[in-house]
């Protein structure tokens, strides 16, 4: 039995990103959801991200149910971890 896909990974993201608009593109396209969070609409999001980052607030960064987190991915990057997830 699967998570649901929002369940699976949370997106930090920033609205000037075009690392981040092309990503949640590709995976809109593979019909791919998750959480998306807003880091300079959530202070705490931020930290997380920076944590994550050695300091720097990179977006996207995304974190998977397993607490693993990944800076920038691609497509195929988040394709092989949530079918390892699964």
């Amino acid at each position: 039995m699967t998570n649901t896909a929002t369940d699976q990974f949370t997106m930090y993201t920033t609205p000037w990103c075009g690392y981040c608009k092309r990503l949640k593109s590709q995976l809109a396209r593979e019909g791919i959801t998750g959480r998306e969070v807003n880091i300079e609409e959530h202070p705490e999001a931020a930290e997380l991200v920076m944590k994550v980052n050695n300091g720097n607030q990179t977006v996207p960064t995304v974190v998977f149910s397993d607490g693993a987190a990944m800076t920038n991915p691609s497509l195929a990057q988040v394709k092989q971890k949530l079918a390892e997830l699964s």
